[in-house]
């Protein structure tokens, strides 16, 4: 089902799939976030196959899973910023919440949407859980040369404004304070799954290595052997974080 989420003033294009037949109480939900726009359609495309992903995770474990495009991708209005998209996903958890029907919320993030994902979780302590796939560790080699980074950005149409950002500094400042790394730490006691592909060339294999110790124990690392960066689109990601959702619950 289409949904309209609201951030900061903007509308952002959401999707809310439900278990069929329909539950006689409430469910878990996820919240599933995609990843930085690349590939030829640039931010046009973004998520476009994560409500089907959506659909798929619905039915196979009986939760209702919300996917959404962040600000400056897809249908969704607005310009990146990473403290932008952080702000997105809350919005997109407290609209989760609010459709009803939902017992606690969990989240799943691919690249970006991953990291954010947990940074995200080490603040909010209505997230109970988090799975990624192929997360940065950090931002370093965004905030390393801002100036071309903004255009990359503007080049793949995530940002549009020719005014935008108003103050670049604090629009950078935000690729360098932003840091899953130092957030990540604070999610443990709840559950977080760490996902790569051994041959992962957008982020590195040692991103995952990164995440993973500075979690501590509480973290369930899996690395697929001849898998790239986008695990979605692989069976066995597919598998184990389903998997992973089914253990929450203990169903």
């Amino acid at each position: 089902m289409q949904c309209v989420i609201e951030s900061g003033g903007l509308r952002l294009s959401g999707y809310l799939a439900r278990p069929a037949p329909p539950a006689s109480g409430a469910v878990p939900g996820l919240v599933l976030c995609h990843g930085f726009p690349a590939g030829p359609g640039g931010a046009a495309t973004s998520a476009q196959t994560y409500p089907e992903l959506a659909e798929r995770l619905a039915a196979d474990t009986g939760w209702a899973v919300m996917t959404f495009n962040f600000r400056g991708t897809g249908t969704s209005e607005g310009d990146f910023s990473l403290a932008g998209w952080l702000d997105d996903l809350r919005a997109a958890i407290d609209h989760l919440l609010a459709a009803g029907g939902v017992s606690g919320v969990w989240l799943a993030g691919s690249g970006t949407g991953g990291s954010l994902a947990l940074c995200e979780a080490g603040e909010d302590e209505r997230v109970r859980g988090v799975a990624t796939m192929s997360a940065r560790a950090d931002f370093s080699d965004w905030a390393g040369d801002p100036e071309r980074f903004l255009e990359h950005a503007r080049s793949i149409g995530v940002i549009e404004d020719r005014d935008f950002p108003l103050d670049f500094e604090a629009w950078s400042r935000e690729l360098r304070e932003i840091r899953p790394t130092a957030l990540i730490a604070k999610v443990p006691p709840r559950p977080i799954l760490v996902i790569h592909g051994a041959d992962d060339d957008v982020v590195p294999l040692d991103d995952a290595r990164v995440l993973t110790d500075a979690a501590g124990d509480a973290v369930e690392l899996r690395v697929l052997s001849e898998a790239g960066h986008r695990l979605r689109h692989d069976p066995r990601a597919v598998a184990l974080l389903l998997g992973w959702m089914e253990r929450q619950t203990g169903s």
